[in-house]
């Protein structure tokens, strides 16, 4: 008798738990469709359009607003780090764009750039921004409305509150190099990581970095290159891959450590980053100024390192130049006959 009343008051301490542990375990996706981004914007989230100012006025989601190609305008140009804070309330407030407010990002379909924006949006302090990975592609191909009519929302004053726990600077790299609860991801592309593809004083990567180019998050990684090579026209490889077929991807990490991603200069990395967050990891951080300021730190170890050869670019600029005047005097030629 007392082993069957323990059995329901167990089963009765189960029903009453259950819906809760449910609610802790299943955290709505940040990841969204067309059909959620249509269903967020009829209840009043601001729609987030992250393309140049040319693309948005060839055709846009109604109702979104836009204040140019996302990783220039928030972006120094030389350093490809954020602009001052200031700068960046300016622009957003300007533009109506509320991160205290529901905010949905999107783009061109599977452009990490736009992963950029919704990592800016959760670094200064949104507490549930979204993004529409399918972008402008799948909104067209559902034969969704297309608007050209630039939207204007009110703008305001804008004060944000950064929070930096979700990123790290080159100095917390370096002291994390040898801490075993830590694990660093390299998200370029594995000629950025081998050094062979230099794109800062040196090339090379992170000691102890794991490479897993971004572009495998995809259904297909190589389906931007088959659409440049004109080789099709679909972009359903651009789709990420499956829940469990991203599981697999990062099966050699553990969700449990903290997780430090960095590309070039943070737009691959904040791809990624998301994903690992949608996977359960626990703390995972940016390192925004990334390759682009590690590379450049000579004194910070690194390994496969290489240089850039200036000697070589050279040789090659000045053949270039000697075709390009050959063929600007034989279209001189051509054209006095």
């Amino acid at each position: 008798m007392r082993l069957f009343r323990s059995s329901v008051t167990l089963s009765l301490l189960f029903l009453v738990l259950a819906p809760n542990a449910q609610a802790i375990d299943s955290k709505p996706s940040a990841i969204v469709d067309a059909a959620q981004v249509a269903a967020a914007q009829a209840q009043g989230a601001i729609v987030w359009d992250t393309r140049s100012a040319a693309a948005y006025k060839q055709g846009h989601i109604p109702g979104a607003v836009n204040i140019g190609e996302v990783s220039s305008v928030l972006r120094d140009d030389n350093s490809e780090d954020y602009l001052p804070q200031t700068v960046i309330e300016q622009r957003l407030g300007a533009a109506g764009i509320d991160p205290q407010r529901p905010v949905i990002v999107y783009g061109a379909k599977a452009n990490p750039s736009v992963y950029f924006a919704l990592m800016t949006l959760r670094y200064y302090g949104a507490p549930s921004p979204r993004i529409f990975h399918g972008g402008i592609e799948d909104w067209k191909a559902e034969k969704r409305p297309v608007s050209v009519e630039p939207t204007a929302l009110p703008p305001f004053s804008l004060k944000l509150t950064p929070h930096p726990e979700l990123m790290v600077s080159t100095a917390e790299v370096l002291q994390s190099l040898n801490n075993p609860q830590t694990q660093i991801l390299d998200v370029r592309s594995p000629a950025e990581y081998r050094g062979e593809d230099i794109r800062a004083i040196r090339g090379g990567h992170i000691p102890g970095a794991v490479s897993i180019n971004y572009v495998q998050n995809q259904a297909d990684p190589d389906a931007a290159g088959k659409i440049a090579r004109k080789l099709t026209d679909k972009t359903d490889g651009l789709n990420l891959k499956s829940h469990a077929e991203l599981q697999a991807l990062y099966s050699k990490l553990d969700p449990d450590k903290d997780t430090i991603v960095y590309c070039q200069s943070g737009v691959r990395a904040s791809e990624t980053a998301t994903i690992l967050s949608e996977l359960g990891f626990k703390k995972v951080r940016v390192y925004d100024s990334s390759w682009l300021a590690y590379g450049n730190k000579l004194d910070a170890p690194a390994e496969n390192v290489s240089f850039f050869n200036v000697g070589a670019l050279q040789g090659k600029l000045a053949a270039m130049q000697q075709r390009i005047e050959q063929l600007e005097k034989e279209a001189s030629e051509k054209a006095a006959r």
